[in-house]
């Protein structure tokens, strides 16, 4: 396994923290760039990381896709970015694409992101009676066939360029993992769900992002998950959720209902050697400096979460 810190395309104070904690390669989110998946932009990204000793492994930003999963005019053209985007990644040796299929159109819903937890540090979390109180999102007319029919449409196009290339793609759960949310329905909710997707267009390029939080919050058994899905788990989210689909809090990743220890050694049962990074963790005191940050995405947690993964990873080689 080869731990790995989600970073800016630019170096920053991120960046020299990741130096000294020891991570082993990026992942990269281009916030407020605009044609990011254009050749010149990722050369110089990857460069960057290259530059400062951290390979970059993966991508993990989407172009716009949300004509592409309702099946309106202006898929071709999204589709065609996404295509443009796996082969200039091929070219530059980036080899794991991190998707999403139905968190298109309403995106991750989280209802509070202060939730107090040990210490005075604070927690994200979701209540689906409270969010559910909101005006239905202006797509909630798509039906469940609908996206499916669209789903296959995209893999169908998109996969092949993925095996030309050389690149895995390894789609994220919906988050929440449950369906309608606002009225839209979402695919990506179940361990079932996700063999359905995969058997869609069978291909060793079409993956699984394991995003440990979502499959908590499936209320499924998380160790026994990674050793089903196997080999076409390509990125791994280390984190984890204690509650339902309907209600739950995002924990401290020693502090959740889940056996960490257990889901690494299914990883290594399951001889996965990918990137995996640590998500989601609670903002700690005196990171008012950070209030721009998405909740989850603040840096002293994360530091500590690095520390925690890459120990039980040692324990388990």
């Amino acid at each position: 396994m080869d731990p790995a810190l989600i970073l800016p395309p630019s170096p920053d104070r991120r960046w020299t923290l990741a130096k000294q904690i020891g991570v082993n390669c990026g992942v990269a989110r281009f916030w407020g760039m605009d044609d990011w998946w254009e050749y010149d932009t990722l050369l110089r990204t990857r460069n960057r990381f290259e530059d400062h000793d951290i390979p970059l492994r993966v991508i993990e930003d989407r172009p716009p896709m949300t004509r592409t999963v309702l099946g309106k005019d202006g898929r071709d053209e999204e589709i065609a970015t996404v295509k443009q985007l796996l082969r200039n990644m091929g070219k530059l040796g980036i080899d794991t694409y991190c998707w999403v299929w139905t968190e298109n159109p309403v995106g991750v819903v989280r209802t509070s992101d202060s939730i107090p937890d040990r210490g005075g540090s604070r927690q994200s979390g979701y209540d689906h009676a409270r969010s559910q109180q909101a005006d239905d999102h202006p797509e909630a007319g798509i039906t469940e066939t609908e996206l499916w029919e669209n789903l296959e449409h995209f893999l169908t196009e998109v996969v092949p360029v993925a095996e030309q290339a050389g690149v895995k793609m390894a789609l994220h759960p919906d988050d929440p993992p449950l369906s309608p949310v606002r009225g839209v329905p979402r695919l990506v909710t179940s361990v079932e769900k996700y063999e359905r997707i995969l058997d869609l267009y069978p291909s060793s390029n079409h993956g699984v992002t394991f995003c440990q939080g979502n499959f908590a919050a499936m209320e499924t058994d998380v160790p026994a998950a990674i050793r089903r899905l196997g080999d076409r788990i390509h990125f791994v989210h280390f984190r984890d959720v204690a509650g339902t689909p309907e209600s739950f809090v995002e924990t401290w990743h020693d502090d959740g209902p889940t056996d960490m220890r257990a889901t690494v050694e299914a990883y290594h049962d399951i001889g996965f050697d990918g990137p995996i990074r640590p998500d989601h963790v609670p903002r700690m005191v005196g990171e008012e400096d950070r209030d721009g940050a998405h909740a989850g995405y603040t840096d002293m947690g994360r530091l500590f979460a690095v520390g925690y993964m890459k120990g039980l990873i040692e324990q388990t080689a």
